[in-house]
């Protein structure tokens, strides 16, 4: 066997891993535990959250003529004593919210 021809396939196969492992990183969806951990903590910076919920599947999602993949869920607030209820959009790809709308407040 050449050691020359080894270590040339050797390097080859190392530089195709690390780009193999790049392109799969960039592509991949966070889970929708994750995006729901992270919303949650960022409805919490204003108060206590008595319920939220996430839809486990990925939608098409477009805002200003760009298409995203997106996780829709939903966060229960008590706020002055009453329940309010808001829906989330999320980002598959990044967990950013997209949008928060208000749905209900209840007595």
């Amino acid at each position: 066997m050449n050691w020359k021809s080894f270590f040339i396939g050797l390097t080859v196969g190392i530089a195709g891993g690390f780009a193999a492992k790049k392109l799969i990183s960039q592509n991949t969806k966070i889970s929708p535990e994750k995006v729901l951990k992270h919303v949650k903590e960022q409805f919490k910076q204003n108060g206590p959250i008595s319920g939220s919920w996430i839809h486990m599947k990925t939608e098409p999602f477009e805002r200003h003529d760009v298409q995203y993949h997106v996780y829709k869920g939903g966060i229960s607030k008590n706020i002055n004593g009453k329940t309010e209820q808001f829906e989330f959009i999320a980002d598959a790809l990044t967990g950013t919210l997209l949008d928060i709308k208000r749905l209900s407040e209840v007595s």
